[in-house]
């Protein structure tokens, strides 16, 4: 690929909150706007978006909007463009597989969201296709871009935990029924036939957030629960909710150095937010501790850590969130959905892997199956490695 091209990238799903907010708006456009992607060397390498989605007049509007000069309703036809360089997903999770498939028939690079596939068979057919394609894919772990888990890696590789003992995550918030005031998220994420579901949705990202964090997912017992039978659709229908909107998983953790940890993880579309965000992980170890949000960290160290006695009869005299410790980002820290975007860029500028691949959302839709299985079955679950 020589430097001075333009890189074309098809991005399918556009018109979706994910795909415009995160994709188009916060990474590509930036991108673009600020003109291209610079080089170690200095040269730049712009980026065309070519805007995909279903809704003709949407499209339109966004490309009015945003002042992008292409966009289609045909996906096929814009795969199979020879122009195109990367093919980009973001629609509905049982539509990835066959759009992946044709991207990489075509030779195309690939950079997509997550679940790849409703089914791990299906996850890994991808990942053999794309390795012996021997194409540039990329799968969007976003969080492991974000601040507060920059920070909280950070610590990891520096030892401030010492030999970690837990991981413990708590995820979500209240998504109105959608009856008197309009759900925040879209209803098929509530109907296991269109591929919702809480297990399904999240446990993708937390495969990969564990495994950047701490290390390897070696079993999971998990507990998938639908609390709000029913809800309210885009239309004001009402229909029943057949997909879990909460999973509480507990995970066995497996370091570099090998080590145990024992991993928790609490996600909920039926909780009311008492934190600082609306992602938080705490991870304890025998000379510290840390708590990463989205966007910050905060640590306490063995030697500062207090000695709080148990004393049911008296009220709490000291503030606890007071005595730890805000982490320094010590550097400018962008979006992370477009760190990541310009990470796969570079990747594909100079045809090499990118280092989350399809292989990696794979073990994702594998921890998700198992963790279903494991609630279906009331039993930890062991977690197969997976070879192509």
């Amino acid at each position: 690929m020589t430097h001075e091209q333009t890189l074309r990238i098809a991005m399918n799903g556009i018109t979706g909150r994910m795909g415009y907010r995160q994709h188009l708006l916060r990474s590509i456009l930036p991108i673009r706007d600020a003109g291209g992607l610079t080089l170690p060397d200095g040269q730049k390498v712009q980026v065309e978006p070519i805007l995909i989605g279903r809704n003709e007049a949407k499209l339109r509007d966004l490309a009015e909007k945003h002042k992008v000069d292409s966009w289609t309703t045909d996906l096929e036809g814009t795969i199979a463009d020879p122009t195109v360089d990367i093919v980009f997903d973001a629609s509905m999770t049982s539509l990835r597989p066959a759009t992946l498939k044709q991207a990489i028939a075509a030779g195309k690079s690939i950079f997509t969201e997550k679940p790849t596939a409703e089914t791990l068979p299906e996850a890994v057919e991808l990942a053999k296709l794309a390795d012996e394609a021997g194409i540039t894919a990329g799968v969007v772990h976003d969080k492991l871009y974000l601040p507060g888990l920059v920070k909280l890696r950070r610590l990891v590789d520096e030892g401030f935990f010492g030999r970690i003992l837990s991981l413990r995550g708590e995820f979500g918030y209240w998504v109105f029924e959608g009856e008197h005031q309009a759900a925040q998220r879209p209803s098929w994420n509530y109907r296991k036939e269109d591929g919702g579901g809480m297990t399904t949705d999240m446990f993708c990202h937390w495969n990969y957030v564990l495994e950047g964090i701490v290390g390897s997912v070696k079993s999971v017992n998990a507990r998938a629960v639908t609390h709000i039978p029913e809800r309210w659709d885009e239309r004001g229908d009402r229909y029943e909710a057949t997909a879990d909107d909460a999973s509480y998983g507990i995970f066995d953790l497996e370091t570099p150095e090998g080590d145990e940890v024992v991993g928790q993880i609490n996600s909920s579309w039926a909780v009311r937010v008492f934190r600082d965000e609306l992602v938080e992980f705490q991870v304890d170890g025998t000379h510290g501790s840390a708590v990463a949000g989205l966007q910050k960290c905060v640590a306490q160290q063995r030697a500062h850590t207090p000695k709080p006695v148990w004393n049911p009869d008296l009220p709490v005299t000291e503030s606890f969130r007071d005595q730890w410790l805000e982490v320094p980002a010590n550097a400018e820290l962008d979006n992370g959905f477009k760190l990541q975007w310009e990470e796969f860029l570079h990747d594909v500028i100079n045809e090499r892997p990118h280092r989350f691949g399809l292989l990696s959302a794979a073990r994702g839709v594998q921890l998700a199956e198992l963790g279903l299985q494991s609630s279906a079955e009331r039993r930890t679950v062991d977690i197969p490695g997976i070879t192509l």
